[in-house]
This record gives structure tokens, sequence and C-alpha cells, in this order.
């Protein structure tokens, strides 16, 4: 969407009040997502955030808590509209638990009651299985298509193969019997562009017909991948890893996760990487997979009916949901397996096998890798994130489409010349991940040969580089530069765009080229210390593909700042174990030098851009201030807006909805004694009110609303109170105003909470919500907090 769009707060509520509340945050739409606005407004004076309940929590100035369970009365007939979560809300972490185990209850006391209700219950118990087995089977059924789809419409940009259209170069080949062992990439069944439009396969008219064709399939691709982006699917965008993460904390995006969302980012994934662009689609595939879940997860009414479900991966992470996980990546990978979409029958993009272990004192130039992918990171998210907040508060962002035009444009211009920028960007980091053996004819293998040609081994000893590899370096260091420009500019515009494949054909390069200067160094000076002891005459020392792997490790890890499930990831991508201690030091290492420039991983930083609520457990919060230091209203401003339990009228509710926009409102006994009796949504009393009015008789503006639990006594012309209590949530979290905000912090993020509400004896004084809490945060960092919003 082009134009942001502003979204008043409302909420739902669910049937189940006795365990209620929630509410709402500012939000702003755009392109990408949602974009909070942080700026105070008079929105924020009161209730702007979500109130996770079913506890009472007190806490004393001692830091102690004191829990209290309150249930109230169940509706007899739940009101319609009640108990769901509206667009760009927060969920009620602890209602939907306590909704959870009443469920759960409920089955559990009818089960013996029938057959079929034993059936009901057996279908429950297994429904959890049943999802991750469905997600596991789409998500891996999916990556395998793309996969494929993507390898031939890349292929698609230099020819076509006559035999078979849908073959891509290396399957079209594979079956000639006339292609040679040198140019095992030629055979008569694939055409390049120009034999088939001017009938010529060398020359410089080829060339140019070749360039020609090879950027207006770029231009085509990534034309067609962002118009089906913002007509079909906005969301279908960029990474989408900063919105799961947001998803998972418990804010709502609906669409997000949609089967539009989902068949549209499949499509685009493709049409992105074959176009060229410096993306890649590992990312985009973890929105692929958690879409396919949500989708499933609503043919199981566990699931369906309860957000918290769910997101069990985020605030927890119960056993069982830790085998289930593991279940669906059995069975995603059973399926990647069979499809076989990478043509070497492995499970991994990019299989090595090293004949020569690493040595001691490699550990230095594997910490220079890491010292180098640090830097990386933390000058890519600079400039990133720099980039986007120009995009964002500039005309240039309102055309989207030319962005995706002009980056594409500039990318085939410059990457069609240089043959390490033309391959695929998994080709390319396959090329340098691979170890030079007696049959590699790539130019990073055009080395001297001292040795007897007719003898072929495994274990090929150190030789000069010839002019083939010194040619290849030194268009290994033009693309090192072009990768690095074009990877700032590409990541975050309107098409699928993921970071994993780029950061690490970054890495790999600038490992390439520091292992074959470490290689030619110990060819030529055996004789120094460091070598003499490994790196004899005619000995395999020096591995130039393991440091490829460990710099690409190195630069994934300095941009999102991931240590040991990034190691993991490696081994996974790579099969590499037995080099587990080379990729721990150069990960580590690109750690501490990122952090000393921030702290904040790439996606971290794009969900402090977009300004969606999120508070990142990672972050330590040390500071001495008090809830009362944080609360609103503060000094000067105006006083909350509450109602009291028994003497307000229907119309006196309206009215205060009306000339409010606060999502709810504190219920007390008295304006004189201000002693916290509930909070009630404004959601939750209108849909009451509405509903009043149309199925009770006697219901006018002058009824009383009454809160209590017993109706006070009232004269006898006096029309129909209205009961309210079932609405009312009697048990929303409170702290005290000398609560240290170390530990309301903690609170917030541990329980998901939106808001709460700050007491003292007993005594309603203020609220804190999420957004007041990011704000404080901003503010003890020395950071404006309007800065860290997009407005």
């Amino acid at each position: 969407m082009e134009s942001e769009q502003l979204f008043h707060r409302g909420y739902y509520r669910n049937s189940y009040n006795s365990i209620t509340s929630a509410s709402s945050d500012e939000e702003l739409l755009d392109g990408v997502g949602v974009i909070m606005d942080f700026q105070t407004s008079e929105d924020d004076n009161l209730l702007d955030g979500d109130t996770a309940v079913g506890t009472h929590y007190t806490m004393t100035n001692g830091g102690s808590i004191n829990s209290s369970t309150h249930l109230l009365d169940l509706l007899d007939e739940p009101i319609p509209g009640v108990g769901t979560y509206d667009d760009f809300h927060t969920i009620d972490w602890v209602r939907e638990k306590c909704k959870d185990r009443e469920r759960h209850r409920r089955i559990n006391s009818k089960k013996k009651e029938s057959a079929w209700e034993m059936t009901k219950s057996l279908y429950d118990a297994w429904s959890g299985w049943l999802v991750v087995t469905l997600t596991g089977l789409a998500s891996g059924a999916l990556a395998g298509l793309i996969d494929i789809a993507a390898d031939w419409m890349t292929d698609l940009k230099e020819g076509i193969c006559l035999s078979a259209l849908w073959y891509n170069h290396e399957q079209c080949c594979w079956g000639s019997n006339e292609t040679t062992f040198e140019e095992r990439d030629k055979c008569p069944q694939w055409k390049t562009w120009a034999e088939l439009i001017i009938g010529q396969a060398e020359g410089p008219g080829s060339y140019i017909m070749n360039y020609i064709m090879y950027i207006f399939w770029a231009l085509s691709f990534a034309f067609l991948a962002v118009s089906l982006v913002k007509v079909f699917a906005p969301y279908a965008c960029g990474s989408g890893i900063p919105e799961i993460k947001t998803i998972l904390s418990g804010f709502i995006i609906r669409g997000y996760l949609g089967k539009w969302t989902l068949m549209i980012k499949t499509i685009t994934l493709v049409l992105a990487v074959a176009s060229g662009l410096s993306l890649g689609k590992e990312g985009p595939l973890v929105h692929v997979a958690c879409c396919c879940g949500n989708i499933f997860s609503y043919l199981f009414p566990k699931y369906s009916t309860n957000e918290a479900k769910k997101r069990e991966v985020s605030y927890y992470f119960p056993l069982k949901t830790l085998w289930r996980s593991f279940f669906a990546a059995l069975v995603a990978a059973f399926v990647l397996r069979s499809i076989n979409p990478f043509g070497n029958s492995r499970l991994v993009l990019f299989y090595v096998e090293y004949h020569t272990p690493w040595y001691l004192f490699e550990l230095f130039p594997f910490i220079l890798l890491g010292v180098f992918g640090g830097l990386w990171g933390a000058f890519f998210i600079r400039a990133n994130i720099a980039w986007c907040r120009r995009r964002k508060s500039t005309k240039f962002g309102k055309y989207p489409v030319l962005e995706v035009i002009v980056v594409a444009a500039i990318t085939a211009v410059i990457a069609f010349p240089n043959p390490y920028t033309r391959l695929n960007t998994s080709e390319l980091i396959k090329e340098l991940f691979t170890d030079c053996g007696p049959l590699e004819s790539s130019s990073l293998c055009d080395y001297r040969n001292d040795m007897n040609a007719s003898k072929i081994v495994d274990d090929i000893p150190d030789r000069p580089a010839g002019l083939g590899v010194y040619s290849a370096i030194w268009q290994l260091c033009l693309a090192l530069i072009f990768k690095i420009i074009m990877t700032v500019f590409t990541f975050g515009i309107k098409v699928p765009s993921g970071l994993f494949i780029p950061s690490m054909a970054i890495g790999a390069i600038a490992g390439r080229i520091v292992g074959i200067a470490v290689e030619q160094l110990a060819y030529f000076h055996h004789d120094w210390f460091i070598f003499k002891e490994w790196c004899e005459v005619g000995a395999d020392c020096i591995t130039p593909g393991l440091y490829a792997m460990v710099g690409a490790a190195a630069c994934l890890g300095g941009v999102t700042r991931m240590t040991v499930s990034l190691v993991v990831i490696v081994f996974e991508l790579t099969g590499g174990l037995e080099y587990i201690v080379p990729l721990m030091a150069a990960v580590m290492t690109s750690k501490w030098v990122g952090d000393a420039f921030g702290r904040e991983g790439i996606y971290e930083a794009h969900i402090r851009l977009n300004g969606y609520p999120f508070l990142d457990a990672k972050e330590e919060f040390t500071h001495t201030t008090l809830a009362a230091d944080v609360m609103r209203p503060r000094r000067n401003d105006p006083p909350l807006a509450v109602l009291t339990q028994d003497n307000m009228t229907v119309d006196d509710i309206e009215n205060m909805i009306n000339e409010t926009s606060y999502n709810g409102f504190p219920v007390i006994m008295s304006k004189e004694s201000q002693r916290l009796v509930g909070f009630a949504l404004r959601r939750d009393l209108t849909i009451a009110i509405e509903s009043a009015r149309k199925k009770q008789e006697g219901i006018v503006g002058s009824s009383r609303v009454c809160f209590a639990q017993h109706t006070p006594s009232l004269p006898a012309e006096s029309p129909r109170p209205l009961k309210l209590r079932s609405i009312l949530d009697m048990s929303p979290f409170t702290v005290t105003d000398h609560t240290p905000m170390e530990i309301v912090v903690d609170i917030f993020r541990k329980l998901g909470l939106r808001q709460c509400l700050v007491t003292h004896n007993g005594r309603l004084l203020g609220i804190i919500t999420k957004k007041d809490i990011l704000r404080h945060m901003a503010q003890t960092a020395n950071q404006d907090p309007a800065s860290i919003m997009f407005n």
C-alpha cells in the first residue's frame, strides 16, 4: 500500500470473560507492514496497550509477587464479536492460556461419556502432530519447487533447452553424448539467445545480444515480481523474519500469514531470485513455512480459536513443541530428499568434502575473517537502515515498482560482464566452497601443475597459482565490492528478499581470496616457523574452500548476530561437521566485533525501524528508575478517564467513549476512594451496550450501569439497570508505584503484557503500556523516542 493509513484502536473480547483483557496500540500501515507511531498523542494518555490478565499480580516494594486468581461469572449467552482480536492488536497470553486449560478440562470431563467424545478427545490430542506433519509436507514440497523453478528461470536469462523446455542448463546437457569434459556446460541441445536470434555463438554480436537478453529477462522477472506483490499481496515483500518475530511475540497482523500471501510470496520469490538481484530465498522460506503452519492450524479448533497455541515457540518453548518442531523438520527433509532439487541426492545446498584437516596456525586467518564479518555486519546494518529510513521519509519510497526496476537494471548491467556476479549466487557460493581437485576446471583451480598429470589422487599438494587464479582473484575483488554495495540497496525493496545467501556470498568471496593468499604464502615460504611443522614441500596444507566456508559463516553472523544456531545452519548447508572449531572461532569473533558497534542484528533493527511493539528478551535494562517515573498520567497530564462501579448511566459511558479514543477504562469504587475494582475494555463496553439495547427491554440512556456483584437499591421509577460485571476484568495486572522498572520490564517480556496498572495502597495512580516501556528504554539509551519510529 502506497499511502499510510492510520488504524484506530478497538479490541474484541472472548466469551471466557473470567480471564480477559487486551487492547491495541497505535498502528500505521505502509507497504512493508505496520508502522507503530510512538509519538505522544491523546491516544497515548491512557489505555493504548493490551492488558494481559487472569492472574492478579501486586508488586510490593520488596519486589515480591502475590498471586490470586479470580474467575468471573461467564456470560450465559456469549456476545458475538467478544473474544477475538482485531487487526494490529496484541494477544493476551494469560487469558489465552487459561482459555486453553478450560478447554482441556472440558474435553477430559466429557471423554468418558461416549465413544464420540472419546474420539473427539483423541483428535484434539493428536491435532498438534497432524498440524506439524502437514506443515512439514507443504514446506518441504514448496521449498523443492521453489529451488527447481528458480534454477530454471535463472538459466532462462542465458538460453533455453530445445530438447526439453523445462530443463535448466545443467539438466539439458546431462543426457548429451557430445559434451566434453573441458566444456561440460556446452551441448547442442542448449542454445543461447544469440544463437537463436542472430545465429552466432561467438563474437561481439553474440556477446551484445546475450547481454541485452540477460538485462531484458532480469527486468521482466523483477517487474512481474514487484507488480504481483503490489497488486495482490503487499505483505509478501521483504524477508518476513522481523514480522514473524513480532507475530510470535503476540502481535496480530491479519493477512500476513494468509493464503494470498503464501501464494504470491512463493511465485514472486522464484521471480526475484531469477532476476539476479542480490538477495536470497532462505529468509522468505521461513515466511512461507509460517504461512503453511498458520493455514493448517485453522483446520483444528485447538489452534484456530486460540492465538497463544499458535505461538508456543515465542515466550515459552514446551518440550512437546520441541519434539513437534523436530518432527516437522524430519517430514520436510523427507519431502525435500524425495524431490531432490539440488540434483546431488543430498539434503544440503553446498555439500563440501575436504581431504585436508585444518591446522592450529590457521586460527589466525579464521579470526581475521571473523573480524571482517563483524565489520561488514555493522556497516551493512547501519547503511541499510539509513537507506530504508530515507526510503520511507522521501518521495522515492512512494514508487516501489520504479525502485525495483532501477535496482534490477543496475544489477544486471554490472553483473553480466563478470562471470562471478553473473552466476546464480547459490552456484557462486558452491564454486567458492569447492576444493580444487583433479577434475575441477574452474579458473580458481588454474594452478601450475608440477605433479605427474597421469596420477589422479584426492590430496593434491599446494602449487603456485597460475594466470587463471590471479585473474579470478581480481574478478572476485570486483564481485565483492559489487555485492557489498548492491546488497545494501536491495534488502528491503518491495519483493521477497532474503539476506542469508548474499551475506554468505560476500563472506565466501572474502574467504576464498584470503585462503588463496595464505595458500600461496605457505607455498613460497614453507620454511617460516608458522608453516614449517605442517607445510612441507609437496604437502597439501591449505584448503581455500574452507576459508570460503568460514568467511561465509562470519559475514552471516555479523549481520544476524546469531552464534550457536548459525553454526548449526552452516553444518546443515555444507555438511562440514568436522570444522566446528574454525566456524565457532569466526562466528564468535564476528559477533564480538559487531557488538562493539551495536548489539542489534539486522532483523531487530528493522523491527525497531518499522515500529513493531516488540520487546527483545536479549536487551538488558539496568537503570534504577521506578514505575512511578514511567507511568501515565504524568504531573501535567489530565487525570485518568475512569468508570465508577455503580453510579454511572449508559449515556455517561457512551459520552466517555465518544469523547475519548482510549481502548479501556479502569473501574474504581468511587471518585473519592480511587480504589481499583477492575478494568473494562472500550470494545467490550460498546458491544455489551449495543447488545443490551437490542435484547433487553427497558435499557435506555438513563439506565444505571452496574459493575458490582449486587445491584444497588434504586427508586421504583428508575429504568432497568444494566449489569456489566461479566465483561469486567477483575484481576488486571498491577504493580505498585515503587516497583523497580527492571522488574516491570521483565514482567512485560516474560508474560507478554501490553499494559499494567499502577497503584499505591490499593488506590489507582496510573498506567504503564508497552509503548511507555519502549519509550523509556529509548530515553535511557540516550535516543529520541520519536526517532525510533517512522511517522
